[in-house]
């Protein structure tokens, strides 16, 4: 019933049982999961995984943190995994300027080039932001990606800034902090924003919701998420956990 629309089972800290780590996902009602692969190292298992469990779909892209090491080739690469039939998304990509890895202007190119591969290719975009939130809105805007849509993977802004980026087409995905008692704006975007326009995630094993938190965080836990946001809004928790489904799959193209 549920679809964790951000998991990274291709992690290293998943090496040693990422077979019970599905099955206890399975288990939760977790049915559906999104794999995200975002550099050379991670991608390749994102679409093991994807090509071995039918429930399991991948993304592909280049994280803001590596863009000084993409190249053009590697872009080439992306464009090629695209035609393949489980890849359902690219990214994760976007900005970040918490770490100071890859200097802004070359995150800001290896950005656009993904969104103009996006649109070529006819696939929506998952975007990482990370104290860039106005750069990620000019540069959606600027590239037009409404053309393809997108998540806004687990979304920390203002209810408002939720609204814009929904305007452009993406969904506002939800994760662990959304359960942390000092999250307010979390909490205030899963009461203000209709359920029409949410997806659920964990970006396992980061992030783990209350009562894991600060321990390794696996897909099982997107049930706490979206029990949470149930009690936000006052309404039972199948209606979330069929809706934000119904979403993703309405996203991703998958039946």
């Amino acid at each position: 019933m549920l679809f964790d629309t951000h998991v990274h089972l291709n992690d290293e800290q998943f090496n040693e049982d990422v077979e019970e780590v599905i099955e206890r996902a399975r288990d939760n009602g977790v049915d559906t999961m999104l794999v995200v692969g975002f550099d050379r190292k991670t991608i390749p298992k994102a679409l093991e995984l994807a090509e071995t469990y039918d429930f399991i779909y991948a993304s592909v892209g280049w994280h803001p943190v590596d863009a000084i090491h993409m190249t053009d080739q590697d872009l080439i690469w992306l464009e090629e995994l695209a035609a393949h039939r489980k890849v359902v998304a690219l990214g994760e990509m976007g900005l970040d300027y918490h770490w100071d890895t890859s200097p802004k202007s070359i995150q800001m190119d290896v950005f656009r080039k993904q969104i103009r591969l996006a649109k070529k290719v006819k696939l929506p975009i998952v975007i990482h932001n990370r104290e860039a939130t106005q750069d990620i809105i000019t540069v959606l805007k600027e590239e037009k990606a409404e053309e393809v849509g997108g998540i806004m993977h687990c979304f920390s802004g203002s209810p408002e800034i939720a609204k814009e980026c929904v305007k452009m087409n993406f969904y506002i995905s939800l994760g662990g902090p959304v359960t942390f008692k000092n999250a307010k704006k979390p909490k205030e975007v899963a009461k203000e924003l209709p359920l029409e326009h949410l997806l659920v995630e964990t970006d396992c094993p980061y992030l783990a919701p209350h009562p894991y938190r600060g321990k390794r965080n696996e897909p099982a836990y997107v049930k706490l998420v979206a029990e949470q946001i149930a009690e936000l809004k006052e309404i039972p928790f199948e209606t979330v956990a069929l809706q934000t489904t119904r979403n993703a799959k309405k996203l991703f193209g998958i039946n």
